[in-house]
């Protein structure tokens, strides 16, 4: 017996839609729900100490360390060009042995310097090496591509100290970047599409701290287990809400008052937690943004990461692929109807991935 759709009753087909809705609804509902009801109550600024701190960072003068800027970065990249208007400055953390990485991240997203005619910069911040001859590659990689910045002091020992060093960098060296990307070497960062989202911002908006927001997250009160605190150290019942690593973006004066505060926050606690409760004693607010995948990496697809601003955990192989498919830069001609499909299918096959239904190579 012939089956035919256009002879389904009005039950059936009411069936058929809601499944459909359904599979979308579990895809996106996630994101939906988190763009639009889970969004962070605006910071209140009358809290004194909020005001106290806003100011101390509007009048932060990091002059008097300068002179002393070579000992702290025995290994510097060239400090930005005082008349170029720098759209985008994104901060690579990696460690001194992961050349590799680098040069794959040079080869692909690292390597575009311009996005409708504007500049960006991508930047590796290193901590300190251990060996004499890793130490003297360092030094010939920067003379060669002149891209690397390393650390030396107390602050280097951990990830939290780097960050600050590398924001002291940032407000040191390149205060006119209007945006700022902190991420590491395993990401895919696309550089176009976040910097043409940028650019249809208003002019010059501040604080701005962009990322895939996590909402209400408990501390670790388990002693056992990694990154435990104490009632006694944090007693609040969760964290402020605050921008996944390992990729998120802060406009240059939210890099200014997060470093302002930082002084007064060392909690062992992952990094971005720690920017998480500094952009909270500033008064700002985390905005999200399901463009960015926090730590997931996306299934590959081309118009799917066309759309994306970034994918972790992306070795130098995937990423010589998407940039190729992504027209170096230039972004890929995908239609609204590809754009769709390929966001359902990539998370699809993330969310799939992520219960171990699939493995293999993520080319495919």
């Amino acid at each position: 017996m012939r089956f035919c759709v256009f002879r389904l009753q009005t039950h059936q087909w009411c069936f058929l839609l809601c499944n459909v809705v359904l599979f979308h609804a579990l895809l996106f509902g996630g994101d939906i729900v988190e763009e639009f009801l889970l969004q962070s109550s605006p910071a209140a600024y009358t809290d004194r100490a909020v005001l106290e701190l806003r100011e101390r960072a509007r009048k932060l003068d990091l002059s008097d360390t300068l002179p002393n800027s070579s000992q702290i970065y025995p290994i510097g990249s060239k400090p930005c060009l005082q008349h170029q208007d720098l759209l985008l400055l994104t901060i690579v953390f990696s460690d001194p042995d992961n050349a590799s990485q680098r040069d794959a991240i040079r080869n692909s997203w690292g390597n575009q310097t311009v996005v409708q005619e504007v500049a960006v910069r991508t930047l590796f911040f290193l901590n300190p090496s251990t060996l004499k001859t890793e130490h003297q590659e360092l030094w010939e990689e920067s003379g060669h591509h002149g891209d690397v910045v390393q650390c030396e002091g107390p602050l280097s020992r951990n990830h939290w100290g780097q960050v600050k060093l590398a924001l002291h960098w940032v407000l040191l060296f390149c205060p006119q970047a209007r945006f700022v990307v902190l991420t590491d070497d395993s990401v895919f960062l696309n550089v176009a599409a976040l910097s043409t989202y940028l650019l249809t911002l208003r002019t010059h908006p501040e604080d701005l701290y962009l990322g895939r927001v996590i909402h209400h997250a408990s501390p670790e009160r388990n002693y056992n287990k990694p990154h435990y605190i104490s009632f006694h150290l944090y007693p609040d019942r969760n964290f402020p809400d605050y921008c996944s690593g390992p990729a998120f973006l802060m406009s240059q004066d939210v890099v200014r008052k997060v470093y302002v505060a930082s002084k007064d926050v060392d909690l062992a606690l992952p990094s971005d937690v720690l920017i998480g409760l500094c952009a909270r004693a500033a008064g700002i607010v985390a905005t999200h943004s399901a463009r960015f995948s926090g730590e997931r990496h996306v299934r590959y697809n081309p118009c799917c990461y066309n759309f994306l601003f970034s994918s972790a955990t992306v070795d130098a192989e995937l990423m010589s692929i998407a940039w190729k498919d992504l027209d170096k830069g230039k972004g890929r001609q995908c239609s609204m109807f590809e754009t769709y499909y390929s966001l359902v299918v990539c998370k699809a096959m993330t969310y799939l991935n992520s219960v171990n239904f699939l493995s293999g190579n993520n080319t495919k």
